[in-house]
């Protein structure tokens, strides 16, 4: 109890206040996107449908190299954020406990003068960001694997019709292992989107606050009222 206490006055009240409306808005985002995609379209719903038509137009195809350099090449961008997240994380761990590094941004203009110990606690907020961003880029990669065994094990046009396989089932499989791809990356972007609003928490917790709900604004921008978003549901 005593050190719940006095973990609770290491930080003024400000402070946990951003810091709970960081987290509960990085939730609550999450959640009211999967279920705001029911009821209106978002940029990864319109774009799942796409990859259900691609599935489908794959049966009809004897031959699917190019279905496979595709999934290949989606697969790539998860790949390459994975590998840049494992140098993120390398040069926080470098960071923690230096004295240089706290005193490097106490420096900076209109930057909170904290201790490095608080310096330290902002610095395992970023680096619990970039590991889940991490684990959702790896877990992404592994899906897309699971699609191109789909793609690969999938029927020959001409074994769907004889046999009377359904086209729609395995569009309907295939092109939801390739949509939950995309979603799990779309999670690793967003932690990257909110990394920078746990950045404003360096300069102070109002700044904090500012950045989460500038991202949230972007993110919904982006991914419910875009022009990409217009032109695919057109």
């Amino acid at each position: 109890m005593d050190n719940a206490i006095k973990l609770i006055s290491l930080l003024p009240w400000t402070d946990w206040l951003a810091l709970a409306l960081f987290f509960i808005t990085w939730v609550g985002y999450a959640r009211f996107s999967r279920q705001r995609d029911g009821a209106r379209q978002s940029v990864l719903g319109a774009t799942n449908a796409v990859r259900r038509q691609w599935m489908l137009q794959t049966t009809y195809r004897e031959v699917r190299v190019i279905d496979g350099v595709v999934v290949q090449n989606l697969s790539t961008s998860p790949s390459f954020f994975a590998s840049t997240t494992i140098l993120i994380i390398g040069g926080l761990l470098a960071v923690l406990g230096t004295d240089k590094a706290s005193e490097l941004v106490r420096d900076l203009p209109f930057a909170a003068r904290t201790s490095t110990l608080i310096f330290d606690m902002k610095v395992m907020l970023l680096l619990a960001i970039f590991v889940h961003a991490f684990f959702r880029f790896t877990w992404s990669m592994r899906q897309y694997t699971f699609g191109a065994l789909l793609v690969a094990a999938a029927p020959e046009a001409e074994v769907f019709r004889t046999e009377g396989l359904s086209r729609e089932a395995f569009a309907n499989k295939a092109g939801r292992v390739v949509g939950m791809a995309a979603e799990t990356f779309n999670d690793g972007l967003r932690a990257y989107y909110y990394s920078f609003a746990a950045i404003a928490w360096f300069f102070s917790p109002y700044a904090f606050m500012l950045g989460t709900a500038g991202v949230v604004y972007v993110l919904y921008e982006r991914e419910f009222r875009s022009d990409v978003l217009a032109v695919l549901t057109s």
